[in-house]
């Protein structure tokens, strides 16, 4: 069952890259910047910047759809295991970054005024067999490396491609699935490095320092967000609230979700948008920016011409570019007011 997950991971990452990399190839619509003062209840009471309109899409049922596929799939594993990692680690002064590299489960990370990251992971094993279930404890391992700037935690196992031996090791199904959902509480002031693919959700709250979190199918959740840095899935939305504006470029995207950015009053900033089948909304008053120039390229004597077909926005005087992109449903920019 871990196999076909992972399959599908990639087949859908795969997909993902495709609309990243080859953007400038589809069909994304994107209309000039229109600003309007909406007089009359709408969708939402914020000014609106029409991007593409299309259909609107429950995406996040789909989410939660196929969560319920996962644990049917796991009904056919009778044997049920759970065990809780509790673990308390010291932090160094200066730069640190904590970085959790998950496959199957959630992470939750929340700041705080402690010198220490507290770790508590649950971990569920459902086997086929009481066979497949001493394979399961012995093959999938919680891997910790300390540095003075760096705490990691990685889940290891025969799931993982390694290089050198071409994933000779991994087979597909070995009758058994591993799950680990992550709760960390660490400084808030530290750097974060968050992934996983299956099953699970990251949400993060009260940190100031750079982030880089991905997800594949879940949705990502971000509150009192003080630094820069890129949020991205596939399957799920992606909703990040600030406490202070971000001072340095950043990213947040998905394919199948809404995207949702808080920003708090006196933000300057300018956007780069993009969407297929959804609609751009915000509380901010914004100035048309101008298309970027399309690139050329040449190889074996053949011209490329490559283009984002992005819609730019400026608010205020301008500042760091934030890019908000997806597929299937709407962009906001909305005011924090908390």
């Amino acid at each position: 069952m871990q196999g076909t997950k992972i399959m599908l991971a990639f087949v859908v990452v795969t997909a993902f890259a495709i609309f990243h990399y080859r953007g400038d190839q589809a069909k994304v619509q994107a209309a000039g910047l229109v600003l309007a003062n909406s007089g009359a209840p709408a969708q939402a009471d914020h000014e609106r910047v029409v991007v593409a309109a299309d259909a609107d899409q429950d995406t996040d049922s789909d989410a939660e759809a196929q969560d319920d596929h996962d644990s049917d799939s796991d009904s056919d594993m009778p044997l049920h295991e759970e065990e809780t990692i509790n673990r308390t680690f010291a932090l160094g002064a200066g730069a640190r970054t904590l970085d959790v590299d998950n496959i199957s489960g959630s992470i939750e990370v929340m700041g705080g005024q402690s010198g220490q990251a507290q770790l508590v992971v649950k971990k569920t094993i459902r086997a086929e067999s009481k066979a497949n279930m001493e394979a399961a404890k012995k093959e999938v391992t919680l891997d910790i490396t300390e540095q003075p700037d760096l705490l990691k935690f990685y889940v290891n196992g025969p799931f993982r491609c390694n290089c050198n031996d071409g994933c000779s090791g991994w087979h597909g199904d070995r009758g058994y699935s591993v799950r680990m959902d992550f709760q960390l509480r660490v400084p808030r002031n530290i750097d974060l490095k968050l992934k996983t693919v299956n099953g699970g959700f990251v949400n993060v709250r009260n940190i100031t320092g750079k982030f880089s979190v991905n997800n594949v199918n879940g949705k990502i959740e971000m509150q009192d967000i003080s630094g820069s840095g890129r949020a991205r899935t596939v399957n799920g939305s992606v909703k990040v609230a600030f406490r202070e504006n971000p001072r340095e470029n950043s990213e947040f995207s998905t394919v199948n979700g809404d995207v949702d950015l808080r920003f708090v009053k006196g933000l300057s900033a300018d956007f780069r948008f993009k969407t297929f089948n959804g609609e751009v909304f915000s509380d901010f008053e914004m100035t048309s920016l101008p298309a970027r120039n399309s690139s050329v390229q040449q190889h074996n004597g053949k011209f490329t011409f490559r283009t984002d077909r992005s819609t730019g926005g400026r608010v205020g005087a301008g500042g760091p570019e934030i890019k908000a992109e997806n597929l299937n449903g709407s962009i906001r920019v909305l005011e924090n007011h908390e």
